[in-house]
């Protein structure tokens, strides 16, 4: 909730400051010229102020509730304590005699093995303890293993810091939570702060570190761009095969009643089918090697496909048409300059999230006994609990997702510049 509530504070700010103050001046380009914008989309453009500062803040906050290197102390989020702990505890024996001693609990990095601290034991019946406890970590702290009576005599602790405890109960102190178990042995928790610990998040810096290694070193015998390149494949390859067979199919049904009413009820209940759930199915058909991946991703995109030329078809005007059979263009002519032209935007849509979704289920893909692809990076390393690889496999992914989306846009531009004009 806090990271979003910051998030938030940031985007506010930002809006203000890049609107009210940075581009309050005139405006020279033509859509500034416009007198109607909402709704309109070629007056819509992506504000690249506000898509960097985006990106910025994504990384600032990464960087605040990891404790990154990369940023003064001064931005980190309180992290967690480290140090000596001490709290008091107040044992009582069965004939109603109350004794005090000290816990002192070393609070440590986990990746590094610490002795206890030494401490005198005190002159009461009840002696003062020393623990060890990793940080972000908690522990059993058995006070009366050499109190002179202990629990095996009746004796139990009924205060920690003076306040009283019970089994179940907690007592909050300046460096952590004391709890006790049901069985009256208390357990101490340090205080987490909120910053994330590196097994659920690594800061930025070693998440690079990663990649820099394992460009240089490799991963399960294969490189880096071996490993991308092997997705990027896999995707392509799916992909291609799904627009070759989708978009056909997609112009026939919107060109034909009969290919409609045959295929509309398959393409529909295929549609809403997650790749995912037909991992299964491929497997049984097509096995575990390199065809299976590729008809998982093939069937990723064949549905969106076809649903999108069937839509750029259907959306064509019916005026276009009639004007053109007016001036005696021929059927073939007709689809030539008339469908094939106006169904294109529609088409590129579809192929940009067809390409998302095969994106998405790359991952899925190379669970299947893969060798090499970004997606067998990521299950493997999380199977080892290494999440600096998971979040770099997740991040060269999404670039590479990000650069191909780019590279559609362009070509779009570039092959359809009549979209959006009527």
């Amino acid at each position: 909730m806090i990271p979003l509530l910051i998030y938030i504070a940031i985007f506010v700010a930002s809006y203000y400051v890049v609107t009210k103050v940075v581009h309050h001046a005139a405006r020279n380009d033509y859509t500034s010229l416009k007198t109607v914008t909402f709704g309109d989309e070629s007056a819509v453009r992506p504000n690249r102020v506000a898509s960097v500062v985006s990106i910025l803040s994504l990384f600032l906050l990464w960087g605040m509730f990891t404790g990154s290197a990369l940023l003064p102390r001064v931005l980190h989020m309180p992290g967690p304590y480290q140090g000596l702990a001490t709290f008091e505890y107040t044992a009582e024996t069965p004939d109603g005699q109350r004794d005090t001693a000290t816990v002192n609990v070393l609070v440590h990095p986990v990746d590094q093995d610490v002795e206890p601290p030494e401490v005198e034991p005190g002159e009461g019946w009840a002696k003062n303890d020393s623990a060890t406890i990793g940080v972000w970590r908690s522990g059993l702290i058995r006070v009366d293993r050499n109190d002179e009576v202990g629990r095996a005599e009746g004796a139990k602790v009924i205060m920690v810091n003076g306040e009283p405890i019970q089994p179940g109960g907690e007592v909050q102190t300046e460096f952590g939570r004391v709890g006790m178990s049901p069985k009256g042995t208390l357990n101490f928790e340090p205080a987490k702060g909120w910053q994330m610990e590196p097994i659920w998040l690594p800061p930025p810096e070693a998440v690079a570190r990663r990649v820099v290694e394992i460009a240089r070193e490799g991963f399960r015998g294969s490189t880096l761009w071996e490993h991308l390149g092997f997705s990027l494949f896999r995707v392509v390859v799916g992909f291609v095969l799904g627009a070759l067979v989708g978009i056909p199919l997609g112009y026939a049904m919107g060109l034909s009643d009969w290919f409609r009413g045959w295929f509309d009820p398959i393409v529909e209940f295929m549609r809403p089918v997650p790749p995912l759930a037909l991992i299964p199915l491929v497997i049984i058909w097509a096995g575990i090697g390199e065809i299976g991946k590729i008809v998982l991703l093939f069937l990723a995109a064949l549905w969106i496909m076809a649903i999108a030329a069937r839509s750029g078809v259907s959306g064509v005007s019916i005026s276009k048409v009639h004007a053109a059979y007016s001036l005696g263009a021929s059927k073939r002519q007709i689809m030539r300059h008339v469908i094939v032209p106006n169904s294109l935007p529609e088409i590129f849509t579809g192929a940009r999230v067809a390409m998302g979704v095969c994106w998405g289920t790359v991952v899925a893909a190379e669970l299947v006994a893969a060798e090499k692809g970004a997606g067998m990076m990521i299950m493997v390393a999380s199977k080892f609990q290494n999440t600096d690889i998971v979040i770099m496999g997740i991040i060269l992914i999404g670039i590479i997702g990000f650069g191909i989306d780019m590279l559609m846009r362009w070509a779009e531009r570039i092959l359809v510049p009549w979209k959006g004009k009527g």
